[in-house]
């Protein structure tokens, strides 16, 4: 892995995404996930990215 944070790839945060969600880190999938976003240039696969890994303060549901 590089130290340089700009050597990362839209797809070197995707996987770190998959590995929080995993571990069941929702909002750490989702800020790593809005990174390679802005490392994408195509629209469709950036919103793909969103609809994947949705902002969980704004879905979870409050229970009792």
């Amino acid at each position: 892995m590089t130290r340089d944070p700009a050597d990362l790839t839209a797809e070197d945060y995707l996987d770190s995404a998959r590995e929080m969600t995993a571990a069941g880190r929702p909002y750490l999938a989702h800020l790593l996930a809005e990174e390679a976003v802005q490392r994408t240039t195509d629209p469709a696969t950036a919103a793909s990215i969103r609809a994947a890994y949705p902002d969980p303060t704004t879905t979870r549901t409050e229970s009792n």
